[in-house]
């Protein structure tokens, strides 16, 4: 039996996530899934519009067999502390094969720019040094066309596995939609369009399963911003926290005194040395309070979120090859910072999805439904 690992953030679970899974399963008939979730703040900086708990339940029903937890200092990092922590997972539950979606779906030219990454020394004129990461790549690597995100994710993914020595491979199903396309009614389009497409009240049940529709959270933008101003404005030193730049807490302290909006807020610091996701996951570093001192702790559990019958047996029988022990430590910082996350996201979401967190019972999926287990 295979044991496959995939790295996902259901934002929302939709058509293209279920294509994925089937591939694999085509690909992979005698395998195990074990997915890596991402939760309530994103790796964009980005707000779930599915809390936690229904997105595991939705990969659940859907032939996954672990859900194990991206902890969230991780989860709203950039691509290669992402992928850092979340291969470090995986590796600790014995997983094999790693499988995701790429543009390019050419697996060799992700290790080939991974190892130049590793390997090489580049230098940057003044000029580039101002650029944003992805023209960064792709000016200090000589490559024709700017890299699209799903391979330069899958790029941080390799770079991973070879800096760690991981015993993983990876294999990579072609992207059929375009991550920026906001406009194709295709039957698989992606979580961007859709979420475009239910702000701009049009019907997106033909793109996901009814559940996902149904458990939508809507954000309250109006008091994230207000949050944010709050936050930005009695911080005495805004440089404490992660990707605060030298120069950038000035200008937050100026653009936010201007701003009406979040939205507004993103275009009054934009600038072409930072991509929008840049300024997004800064501004939930800020809110969410993570700083650089506190950025990498070493991830000393694993938090299962919910198993098939099959992903119980894997994990019984295998307890004593799991590098990491199951049992959340409450006292760390990584819990903290979970825990302070899920109450944030019911404010913004005006949910009691952190009650899934308090409980910390992972969910049993038994293939007539699920249910939640007294197991810690």
């Amino acid at each position: 039996m295979k044991i496959i690992g995939l790295i996902a953030e259901y934002n929302p679970f939709h058509n293209g996530h279920l294509y994925h899974i089937n591939q694999i399963k085509k690909m992979y008939p005698n395998s195990l899934l074990i997915l890596i979730l991402n939760g309530y703040f994103l790796e964009r900086g980005e707000i779930s519009v599915l809390s936690k708990e229904t997105k595991t339940r939705l990969a659940l029903e859907n032939k996954i067999d672990i859900v194990v937890e991206l902890p969230v200092l991780f989860g709203t990092q950039s691509a290669d502390t992402f992928a850092e922590a979340s291969l470090s997972l995986l590796n600790a539950l014995k997983a094999e094969i790693l499988i995701f979606g790429s543009e390019s779906n050419n697996k060799e030219m992700l290790w080939q720019v991974a190892t130049k990454q590793l390997n090489e020394e580049f230098t940057l004129n003044n000029e580039q040094k101002n650029l944003n990461y992805p023209k960064r790549i792709n000016q200090s690597l000589q490559l024709e066309n700017t890299l699209p995100p799903n391979d330069l994710l899958g790029i941080s993914y390799c770079k991973a596995i070879l800096k760690n020595h991981y015993q993983i491979e990876i294999e990579t199903i072609k992207r059929t939609n375009n991550y920026h396309d906001t406009l194709s009614c295709d039957s698989i389009i992606s979580a961007t369009n859709i979420r475009t497409k239910k702000e701009n009240k049009e019907d997106i049940s033909p793109y996901l399963p009814s559940s996902a529709l149904q458990n939508w959270q809507t954000i309250d933008k109006q008091k994230l911003f207000e949050f944010l101003k709050y936050r930005i404005l009695t911080a005495e030193n805004l440089n404490l926290y992660i990707d605060v730049t030298e120069g950038l807490d000035y200008k937050l302290k100026k653009e936010i005194a201007k701003a009406t909006s979040f939205n507004e807020l993103l275009l009054l610091l934009k600038s072409k040395r930072y991509t929008y996701n840049r300024l997004r996951r800064m501004l939930i570093h800020i809110l969410l309070g993570h700083s650089k001192e506190n950025s990498h702790p070493p991830i000393t559990y694993i938090h299962i979120l919910g198993f098939s019958l099959q992903g119980k047996k894997y994990l019984k029988e295998n307890r004593k090859n799991i590098s990491l022990p199951t049992t959340i430590e409450k006292e760390s910082i990584i819990y903290q910072e979970e825990k302070k996350a899920a109450l944030i996201y019911d404010l913004l979401t005006h949910s009691n999805s952190s009650l899934f967190d308090k409980q910390n019972k992972p969910i049993i999926y038994t293939g007539n439904g699920s249910k939640e287990s007294n197991q810690k």
